[in-house]
């Protein structure tokens, strides 16, 4: 079998669809490594971050927000999208845990990096375990209305379990940090 190969996909065309705040949406014409030509449509993401707040070693800091695609309000780790094409993910991160919990971390371990849905979008996580918190003053974005919770890691588990915790970045940090935090896993820095 023939080796897959990225190149072997040549866009043919591409148009924006859609120009938003958070998303851009496309519309490509592929020729297959077949020869067949494929129309895919495309979300472009700048990118996002998610943090995974810890009091100390049992306790972390969650956020609950309305979330309109899913029309539900979620309980999530606190996360935000790369808001400047400069921007690091280590200064979004602490930008966001700032902007929603009101605290700075003096550690931050990068968890993982992941496409969150590469079958039709580009948008690349990066998660973060944030240690050694201290209150910082922070402001929400305009239209964005929250909660902070403290959690018990045993519970968040549990709230895993009976799916009461259901976003993809949430389930991925707090198991990730759960693993480091009892030493079973090193982080990308590790």
């Amino acid at each position: 079998m023939k080796e897959l190969r990225p190149e072997d996909h040549k866009i043919i065309s591409s148009k924006c669809v859609f120009s938003g705040k958070v998303v851009g949406v496309f519309i490509d014409e592929v020729s297959l490594p077949d020869g067949r030509i494929a129309r895919w449509e495309r979300v472009n993401h700048p990118g996002a971050v998610g943090i995974v707040p810890m009091l100390d070693d049992s306790h972390m800091l969650l956020v609950k927000q309305y979330r309109h695609a899913t029309r539900k309000v979620l309980l999530e780790i606190p996360a935000g999208k790369l808001d400047i094409a400069s921007e690091s993910p280590e200064d979004c991160a602490s930008r966001e845990l700032v902007e929603e919990v009101g605290h700075s971390a003096a550690t931050l371990v990068k968890l993982a990096e992941f496409y969150n849905s590469p079958g039709y979008s580009n948008e690349y996580f990066h998660l973060y375990l944030a240690k050694n918190l201290e209150r910082a003053s922070g402001v929400h974005d305009d239209d964005e209305f929250l909660t902070v919770e403290l959690v018990r890691l045993e519970n968040a588990l549990e709230l895993i379990e009976r799916s009461e915790i259901v976003d993809a970045k949430s389930i991925i940090g707090i198991t990730l940090a759960t693993l480091y935090l009892e030493g079973r896993y090193t982080g990308l820095d590790g």
